[in-house]
């Protein structure tokens, strides 16, 4: 598959995007013209530097609002357009992106319109262009597609085809099968995007919120397998318009422009073999399409948390917080300057190397995974950056790669007990997990920077094989806090993203991260944590009235549960008892028991741990 990206989606310079496009392994861009128009390079000057870095010029765009015109206003676009066509020409491009009319139509005839676009399509044959027509979702008579290629038929020109664009036809719900249809040598551009299902107009909603396939919840895998089916073996191209993207690093947006594609590629392969099958025994098999689709190493899901890492100068408040808790101290790894701390299954490194002045902070989280080398190269396939790790020779090596967060990840050899091979390397050696309280890490919660949200998305659902929960927010004292849950479809691994709010001029961090435990008697641990003198986070009086008056429960239990400062939450499936420490550096940890069915995170609690937290912050 081909890949392009339009300079539209990254910040920067048509320099920079270029070159961005380039380190990222694009095969070729789209121009888009006030990039162009604004830059000091001259059209010859762009020419080469694509030469350069080996990026093919695909397309330009967009040229608009032609077509459904009076006769003096087709005279004056027939200039433009020829001046634009010359200009092509020196950039050395052959393609041009017009869009149907929005602003300037008068005429709604197909008719017309046909032998306008005829005209066109004359004057660019001349020039040695081919005219891509793409149907906007907001076009003032032509918004629709199958409506972009019936005036491709009428007017019956070998210049003059379509342009597919995913988000104006999957932004209307329109029905994508058709597009098996359509005369492949027809279809001149195919533009992607995905974006989240939103309730606005199309013109905001496109201009503002488009993201990377991905990122978002189009089913572009299925578009995309029409595409191919219908024979198409051009470029497949990024259209993205966001306000992040274009405030963003261009270097790495490009990178996680290029992942998206890489994801999408293989997504749509999938998609392709899931629908193909033969016939009497439904074993799936593989058709050939113009177009090759490439896969990625199979990888399945992990199986669970193998470990999580805080790291920090001054770690004596984090082992406090451990102790109390009811974790086991295993002792310090014999060559490297971290802890080991236990409880049952759960395990916790304190990692003191290279952290110097560092405040605790989550550092790194481990997977278990079946195979930790497919499941690496697969991540360095996706773009993930490699984090370095010295092991002495008797040292169980970790495949280990960045998030977008540059929380290490690291792929670990799972086991079926639950046990990990390295813990032999702390300590006198610990073979079997600690006795004493049954727990594993539930789930762990990640504040994501605002610019790398959305990238967070699509690593995690790329290269971990975690699936996105639909997302919430929640009303904090700093603001909104977009929670995106992304986990395994056993909910052996839990990943809560949080967007955090922009932080306030202070400086002062108002949202942190933690990690969860689940137990199987939260009120015993509570009371053990209690009498070891931890310090719970203090909720607040007015919390338990609500929640009698929304539960009706025991009055014995939820004594018990105010007198523990305990939460509590409900819901058809069963019911989900948490307690949460204070927090130290950005860290705080939440101890968690499910009860039954209970499959969710204590949302309606979510306000409340913000606002205690909030107001602990500003007290101290």
């Amino acid at each position: 598959m081909r890949t392009g990206i339009a300079t539209v989606c990254l910040s920067g310079t048509l320099r920079e995007k270029m070159r961005a496009c380039a380190i990222a392994g694009f095969d070729g861009i789209e121009i888009f013209e006030q990039d162009l128009v604004t830059s000091p390079l001259s059209p010859e000057d762009v020419r080469k530097m694509a030469a350069d870095l080996g990026l093919g010029l695909d397309l330009y765009q967009p040229f608009r609002d032609f077509d459904g015109v009076t006769p003096d206003l087709l005279k004056a676009n027939l200039r433009r357009a020829e001046a634009k066509f010359k200009l092509m020409s020196r950039l050395g491009m052959d393609t041009i992106l017009v869009c149907s009319n929005v602003a300037t139509a008068t005429i709604d005839d197909d008719g017309l319109r046909a032998d306008q676009l005829a005209q066109l399509a004359n004057l660019a044959g001349d020039h040695g262009v081919k005219v891509a027509y793409e149907a906007l979702a907001w076009g003032k008579y032509v918004n629709d597609y199958e409506h972009a290629y019936r005036l491709v038929d009428m007017v019956d020109h070998p210049n003059f085809g379509t342009c597919l664009d995913s988000f104006h036809i999957l932004s209307r719900d329109w029905e994508t099968s058709h597009i098996e249809a359509f005369n492949p040598g027809k279809i001149f551009f195919v533009q992607v995007a995905d974006a989240p299902k939103l309730t606005m107009d199309v013109l905001s909603w496109s201009r503002h919120y488009r993201v990377f396939p991905g990122e978002g919840q189009f089913a572009l895998a299925k578009f995309m397998g029409h595409v191919v089916r219908a024979g198409y073996t051009g470029p497949v191209s990024l259209e993205v318009f966001n306000d992040v993207f274009r405030q963003s690093d261009v270097e790495r947006t490009a990178v996680d422009a290029m992942r998206s594609l890489i994801w999408l590629e293989e997504q749509s392969a999938n998609w392709l073999a899931g629908t193909e099958s033969v016939p009497g025994n439904g074993a799936a098999h593989r058709r050939r399409y113009p177009m090759e689709l490439a896969t990625l190493p199979k990888v399945n899901e992990p199986a669970g948390f193998n470990f999580a890492e805080v790291k920090a100068d001054d770690t004596a408040q984090l082992e406090k917080l451990l102790g109390q808790l009811g974790f086991a101290f295993e002792g310090r790894h014999r060559t490297k300057d971290v802890q080991l701390w236990t409880m049952g299954q759960a395990r916790v490194i304190i990692n003191e190397q290279a952290a110097q002045h560092a405040e605790p902070a989550i550092a790194a989280l481990g997977f278990d995974v079946d195979s930790p080398v497919i499941a690496s190269a697969r991540a360095q396939q996706l773009k993930a950056p490699v984090v370095a790790r010295k092991v002495q020779a008797d040292e169980e090596v970790f495949q280990g790669i960045s998030a977008p967060d540059s929380t290490e990840i690291f792929l670990c050899q799972g086991s079926p007990d639950g046990t990990a091979a390295w813990t032999h390397e702390f300590g006198e050696g610990l073979e079997l997990p600690s006795p004493g309280t049954n727990a594993v890490i539930d789930h762990v919660n990640l504040a994501q920077p605002w610019q790398h949200f959305d990238e967070a998305v699509l690593f995690y659902t790329s290269a971990m094989a975690l699936e996105p929960q639909p997302f919430a927010e929640v009303p904090s004292p700093s603001g909104l806090v977009r929670s995106q849950v992304m986990q395994t479809s056993d909910g052996a691994v839990r990943l809560v993203l949080n967007l955090a709010p922009i932080q306030q001029a202070s400086g002062q961090k108002t949202y942190q991260e933690h990690i969860a435990f689940a137990v199987d008697d939260l009120v015993a641990t509570a009371r053990a944590a209690r009498d070891r003198g931890l310090e719970f986070l203090q909720i607040p009086a007015n919390y338990y009235e609500d929640l009698d008056a929304r539960f009706g429960l025991e009055p014995g239990f939820l004594a018990t549960l105010q007198e523990l400062n305990l939460l509590f939450d409900r819901d058809a499936d069963g019911e989900f008892l948490h307690f949460y420490t204070a927090t130290v550096g950005s860290v705080f940890f939440e101890m968690v028991e499910r009860r039954d069915g209970y499959d969710g995170y204590g949302a309606p609690n979510a306000p409340v741990r913000h606002a205690v937290q909030y107001d602990s912050l500003h007290r101290s």
